[in-house]
């Protein structure tokens, strides 16, 4: 009899003692919790902020007075803008090289103006509905 009371009194306190440790390891996770949570928190705050200051940075308005000012930029001149549609991509007449290289008249001679091929995946970035604009330059003007 006595001997089942010792074993059950060692089971007893082992079993105390497991319960402790469990709870304990239990409170300590919930303080790591806690803390992480509070990270998370703190996180989220910066990234807010962090938003706001990456669209303040990217106002058009900043933009363009930095470019005016610090980098001496402007807008094109009218007479140098031309507009072009994507939408409709024409391939230029074919030319015959030999002839347009020997310059013989009314035989294949280039056109004045070689049309820029644009590459597929522009082409499909750019909607199909909105002309683009490029600025050019006229004809025996150089840029400053």
């Amino acid at each position: 009899m006595t001997r089942t009371c010792l074993i059950l009194l060692a089971v007893l306190t082992l079993s105390a003692l497991g319960l402790v440790t469990s709870q304990h390891h239990a409170r300590k996770l919930f303080a790591e919790l806690a803390q992480e949570q509070e990270r998370a928190r703190q996180l989220d705050v910066e990234y807010g902020q962090l938003q706001l200051e990456s669209s303040t940075w990217a106002m058009h308005a900043r933009i363009e007075r930095i470019a005016r000012q610090s980098l001496r930029m402007r807008p094109p001149e009218a007479g140098r803008v031309e507009i072009v549609d994507l939408s409709l991509p024409q391939a230029p007449a074919p030319v015959k090289v030999a002839d347009a290289a020997s310059g013989a008249a009314g035989k294949g001679v280039m056109p004045a103006a070689v049309p820029t091929v644009v590459p597929a995946a522009v082409s499909a970035a750019v909607s199909a509905t909105a002309p683009a604009v490029i600025p050019t330059l006229a004809a025996g003007k150089k840029t400053p």
